[in-house]
């Protein structure tokens, strides 16, 4: 702690004013080289169930043209969901409909049964479209789910690097874009780390005094509860 005068404050939050309007720039500079990566032609044959049944990913856009896909790490074996995915999951009910205004639809997808998504989603009291990949490759191509074998062998590949160390199920953010023709591209995909811009809670930690306040776990998010377990 560095207590200083009213004057001497001003003069450092000016100063650090300058290098974020700079990294400002900088982020807006990175967004549109994001939404500049050239597009690649989604022609493998997906299904995923959700409550209303059986979709092909063209229908999960449902009105729009563009489509957000957070990976929701859901192992068919477990019986929740993950808790560092609930975590950015309690956010996503109220960006749905602002998203739609601009053309944009988000669902979450996840390996388990869409029975177990559903009583979960109930569970939490979430309402976002949550949809099953159990029945087709769709997690295995997008990365985020891994055979027992690959994750001993150290063979698989996560946030494009091979031999990740990585579970079987992990966490990521996928874009992707429909034509009128209703061809299906995909545009952008995130992951590990370059998911925190996407968890509002941690936005806010990172401008409190003690930050995230994670250096005397032997796990980063060792401290995470899902809502309504940290009075437990």
């Amino acid at each position: 702690m560095h207590v200083v005068s009213a004057d001497e404050w001003n003069e450092a939050r000016r100063e650090l004013l300058a290098e974020e309007k700079e990294f400002q720039v900088r982020r807006d500079e990175l967004a549109r080289k994001r939404r500049s990566l050239p597009w690649r032609l989604v022609d493998a044959h997906y299904v995923f169930e959700g409550e209303d049944g059986v979709r092909g990913l063209a229908e999960l856009f449902g009105e729009s043209s563009q489509l957000v896909v957070y990976h929701f790490m859901f192992h068919p074996d477990w019986s929740e969901g993950c808790k560092s995915c609930s975590f950015w999951a309690d956010s996503f009910d109220r960006s749905i409909e602002h998203l739609r205004a601009r053309d944009t639809s988000m669902v979450a997808v996840s390996r388990a049964p869409h029975a177990k998504l559903a009583n979960y989603q109930l569970a939490m009291g979430w309402t976002f479209p949550w949809f099953s990949s159990s029945r087709s490759r769709f997690n295995a191509d997008f990365n985020v789910s891994f055979t027992p074998e690959e994750v001993k062998a150290g063979s698989a590949t996560y946030n494009y690097a091979s031999g990740a160390l990585v579970g079987e199920e992990m966490p990521g953010i996928s874009i992707f874009a429909k034509t009128e023709e209703a061809s299906v591209y995909h545009t952008y995909s995130t992951f590990a780390r370059g998911l925190d811009p996407f968890n509002a809670t941690y936005q806010y930690l990172d401008i409190v005094p003690r930050g995230r306040d994670e250096a005397e776990f032997s796990n980063p998010m060792e401290w995470l509860r899902r809502r309504g377990e940290y009075s437990r």
